[in-house]
Formats: structure tokens, sequence, C-alpha cells
């Protein structure tokens, strides 16, 4: 019997729960069998000087998911290496997965910028995307309505994604702002899982580089 497999990629540099609630939301209205946390190698819009190396983003999403039904982490896109694109990354599990439904799990943000990315038109007509709209503060007509976007999906394709929008709470974390905490000294408890939080300080991930120690020429002598 087929399963519904919704595509849930970025940078998750790092995980938090606002991606974990934003998942289980769209398992459970959009009726996903699983949902496929898919990190990019390098995202092509977001080349940030502190991404972690993808085998320890794979590693801080598999603690972050374990043990919870219907949700799997894909290495894919880390394997194949260079930047990440989604047309390649569908194309390559369509061949995976040929018996299933495949659905692209989208914020409002890379619903957006749907238009610039490689091939848009053909990624739709490969799979169909789930919008996830935050409560209060996304709009999914005023997206539809800027010009790019709307010229992008025939009026078909986007009455499916009305009907089929997810609904999440306005959980306001930002990987950002976890790195910017970290590299502050700050905590990040209650907003990545225990795990990953541990794993990240025990990685040093996201703290500014040790100053490296002076030559002993070049450091200041004693005085009386």
């Amino acid at each position: 019997m087929p399963r519904r497999l919704g595509i849930f990629g970025g940078s998750f540099n790092p995980v938090h729960q606002g991606h974990l609630v934003m998942a289980e939301c769209c398992r459970e209205q959009a009726g996903l069998d699983r949902v496929l946390f898919v990190p990019a190698a390098t995202p092509p819009h977001k080349q940030a000087a502190d991404l972690a190396p993808c085998d320890v983003r794979l590693e801080m999403l598999r603690l972050a998911v374990g043990g919870q039904p219907g949700f799997d982490v894909l290495p894919d896109e880390c394997e194949r290496g260079g930047i990440s694109y989604t047309i390649d990354t569908v194309s390559s599990l369509r061949q995976r997965f040929p018996e299933d439904d495949l659905l692209l799990i989208l914020g409002a943000d890379a619903l957006a910028s749907l238009p610039t990315w490689r091939e848009p038109r053909q990624l739709l007509k490969q799979i169909r995307p789930i919008a996830l709209i935050r409560q209060g503060v996304d709009d999914l007509e005023a997206l539809l309505a800027q010009p790019a976007l709307g010229q992008l999906f025939a009026a078909e394709q986007a009455d499916r994604l009305r009907a089929d929008q997810v609904q999440v709470p306005a959980i306001d974390i930002r990987a950002s702002h976890l790195r910017k905490a970290v590299a502050a000294g700050r905590s990040i408890r209650f907003r990545t899982p225990r795990a990953v939080e541990c794993l990240i300080h025990s990685r040093r991930l996201y703290r500014p580089p040790s100053p490296s120690p002076q030559p002993l020429s070049e450091q200041p002598a004693d005085r009386d």
C-alpha cells in the first residue's frame, strides 16, 4: 500500500523544537505516514560561515527524532555533497520510493523563495508542496499574490495548496538565535532537545574560536 511521505529539508543548523513541532503538525494534519528530515550538505540560499559539518547535523537530527514514531532522517544530500538542490533530491527519492506519494514540506519563507530555486516548474511537476502556515504570522493568500509565486502555480495547484495548508503554532525559535546564544554563552535550554543541547556543548559548536596563545617572544615581560 502506498505511503504518504513528507520531505522536510533544511540546514537544521541546529535542529530545534520549532522544527519538531512543525513536523508533527504536518504529519498529523496532512495524514503523513512518515516525515523524512533531509539536511542539506550546502544549502544554496544559506551558506553560513557557522554551518556545522553535515555529519554533525545528521547526528543532532537523529538525537532529536530518536524514538519518535513517524520521523526518519535521510543522509542523501550529505552523502551527495556539494550544493543541495531540491530538484535533485526529489528526483532521487522518486526512484527510491517509486510506489509512495511524496509531498514537499515548505515553510512560508521557503515557499516565497520557491521561484528562485533550481527548475521550480519541473519540481512542481514531480512533487506536491504542503505549506506550513504559522498562525497569526503567515498569510498564504498574500504569498500567492506575489507575482513570481502566483505565476509559478497554476490555478489548480494554488487551490490544492490552499486546501492542504497546515496550520502550526507561531513558535519564535530560529536556528540563528540559538547559534548567537551559544556564541554569547547564553542558555538554549528547552529550545532544542536536551540531547542536542549536550552535543552542541560537548563539541563546542557555534562558539567563536579560542584566541591563539602568543609566542613567548611576544608575551609582555614581567615588571617589577
